[in-house]
């Protein structure tokens, strides 16, 4: 079952791909060449493998290939928040892996930060709702949407944007759409190359805690932007009145320039002690 899977999942760079295949070759097994590769993004894949039919994917990719594991192992696996791979061949289901993604010691803290920063958090997921619950309710993610395809995700953002400025998360080739379609996107570095290139923002840690420090970066920046055009209006507002009247000097007016910009560099310059709040 693992070779099969291996094999139908080499050259793949999503994340539950790369952890099949780095298990295959722990165990020193090698991948076989495949012909007539196909993959439903989101789903899985089929291909055909030493002149037989192989295909690899969720339950419910198994389902519309009319296949279904005699077992009611998923169920306790589904409900322990385990992803579920099925492998069959030749119309026949040669097993199950179940995977689970470790989830970073920082990102309930990361999901903390953004819901104090009155961000609205939202999980989407290609996952079965059980497993997607599971992982949810471990980050302290209230709001999640499981069973999603590629294009789902890109819609979900779409209609979120009617409510208000969207930013989007993603690291694989199954979230470009949705980064692509969000006002802001962030890509986690060490994701896929078509992630990276759809996102505005490439996150050099993999750490969703980054998100944070750029979204509160970004605040603050904006902040010195207004206070900077207070300062550099402020000097002439006050000044110009003076000036009509015949009641400001050359010299004072040389130096009221000369404060506003002295007061706009100064400022700008404090964003560098800028530090983000826990």
């Amino acid at each position: 079952v693992l070779q099969l899977a291996a094999t139908l999942e080499q050259g793949a760079t999503h994340p539950l791909a790369r952890a099949i295949v780095a298990a295959a070759a722990a165990e020193g097994i090698v991948a076989k060449p495949v012909t007539d590769f196909a993959s439903v993004p989101g789903r899985g894949v089929t291909a055909r493998v030493g002149g037989q039919t192989a295909l690899l994917g969720s339950l419910d990719h198994l389902a519309t290939a009319g296949l279904v594991p005699g077992t009611d192992a998923p169920e306790a696996l589904l409900r322990a928040g385990k992803t579920l791979v099925g492998v069959a061949r030749e119309g026949r289901v040669m097993g199950l892996i179940a995977l689970t993604d470790a989830m970073r010691t920082t990102t309930v803290e990361a999901v903390r930060r953004l819901l104090n920063a009155g961000i609205d958090v939202i999980m989407l997921t290609g996952d079965n709702e059980a497993t997607a619950r599971a992982v949810a309710q471990a980050a302290g993610i209230r709001t999640f949407r499981a069973g999603i395809s590629p294009s789902g995700k890109a819609d979900a953002v779409r209609a979120a944007k009617r409510a208000g400025v969207v930013g989007m998360v993603g690291d694989g080739v199954n979230d470009a759409p949705a980064l692509a379609a969000a006002d802001v996107s962030f890509a986690i570095g060490a994701g896929s190359d078509i992630a990276v290139e759809a996102a505005d923002v490439t996150l050099i840690r993999n750490d969703l805690g980054a998100v944070v420090d750029a979204i509160l970066l970004s605040r603050a920046t904006l902040a010195k932007i207004r206070q900077n055009l207070f300062f550099a209006f402020a000097y002439n507002v006050l000044g110009i009145p003076l000036a009509a009247l015949g009641l400001l000097s050359p010299v004072i007016a040389g130096a009221a320039m000369a404060a506003s910009s002295v007061s706009v560099v100064t400022n700008a310059l404090l964003l560098k002690r800028w530090r983000p709040a826990r």
